[in-house]
């Protein structure tokens, strides 16, 4: 099946990985394998993109979409839905704290636990400001409003059809590195920063631009999880999903992951799964996530690949 939606991005793993410049991520020391500018395309009509060549964790997708989507900032709902994919974030700006003498040391384990089993401990070290759920829903406008950019987004689509302006951007350069005041930088990457929907042919499309990809172990999430959005958004607006398409700046893998990398270029896709809804929803604010099936989900086993803490804010780079 050569045709098969998945291959291409078996062929980016590939390229990446065959083809990427050798480059060093300033903070952390590791290596990376490294393109730029690539482009993949899914018509949702021919499946659900949620890759098979290794099985992807579909329960994360859906919580952490609906965590941005909803407008959240604290990792305790996903702690309490056993989604652990942003722990190391706020366990290191607690451990340097700890360094500091000004809160007891902790391991990441007994942090998230304590992140889960403590609402005061969650609600003061468990907040992750300028990430994408307050960005989506909530931006911060200078005059102190909050400004609802996806809740914009759909009511625009809903009233123009042919509307050309609906993108939704987490690049808010006052946060940013360097760009920011001492002490107001954001200190994870915003790495899948913009998109944008449009309708075409009746049905709900949506463009994403990721100016940084870890091909291997995000971007199989990343494709899910926006494909996943598209859906919902066509959903709200009483259409059916068009086409995601996934552009990409920088995408790469990191060196400790070529062996997982290979393991799944050694496999074959199977057929796509499907989702549907089990229940009507016509707002951001009425969707819930158990409301999303997904059905033939047939995948090849996982293949585990260590996270890497890399691409954010640095600050031998970025000041103090």
């Amino acid at each position: 099946m050569s045709n098969h939606p998945e291959y291409q991005y078996l062929d980016l793993l590939r390229e990446t990985l065959e083809k990427g410049e050798q480059q060093v991520d300033k903070g952390t020391g590791v290596k990376t394998y490294s393109v730029f500018g690539r482009q993949i395309r899914f018509d949702l009509s021919e499946g659900f993109p949620l890759l098979t060549t290794k099985r992807v964790y579909w329960n994360g997708v859906l919580h952490e979409l609906f965590w941005f989507m909803s407008g959240q900032s604290n990792i305790k709902y996903l702690v309490d839905n056993n989604v652990h994919i942003w722990d190391d974030y706020p366990h290191k700006i607690y451990s340097e704290k700890a360094e500091k003498r000004l809160v007891p040391t902790m391991t990441k384990d007994e942090f998230i636990a304590k992140i889960k089993d403590d609402a005061a401990f969650a609600k003061e070290h468990g907040e992750l400001p300028h990430i994408y759920g307050e960005s989506w829903r909530r931006w911060p406008a200078e005059d102190g409003r909050t400004v609802d950019q996806l809740g914009w987004a759909i009511e625009e689509l809903r009233r123009d059809p042919d509307a050309h302006n609906t993108l939704v951007t987490s690049w808010n350069p006052q946060y940013l590195y360097s760009m920011a005041r001492p002490g107001e930088g954001a200190r994870f990457p915003i790495c899948h920063n913009m998109y944008q929907l449009n309708i075409k042919h009746g049905k709900v499309c949506l463009q994403l631009y990721q100016r940084s990809a870890d091909v291997f172990l995000g971007v199989p999430f990343n494709i899910a999880s926006y494909a996943l959005l598209t859906a919902i958004v066509a959903k709200i607006l009483g259409r059916e999903p068009g086409e995601f398409v996934h552009t990409f700046g920088d995408l790469h893998i990191y060196e400790n992951h070529k062996e997982q990398a290979l393991e799944q270029l050694s496999r074959e896709p199977n057929p796509l799964p499907k989702i549907s809804f089990n229940h009507d929803f016509d707002s951001l604010d009425s969707f819930k996530p158990e409301y999303v099936t997904l059905t033939d989900y047939v995948p090849h086993a996982g293949i585990k690949a260590e996270l890497t803490v890399a691409g954010g804010y640095n600050k031998d780079l970025h000041g103090a």
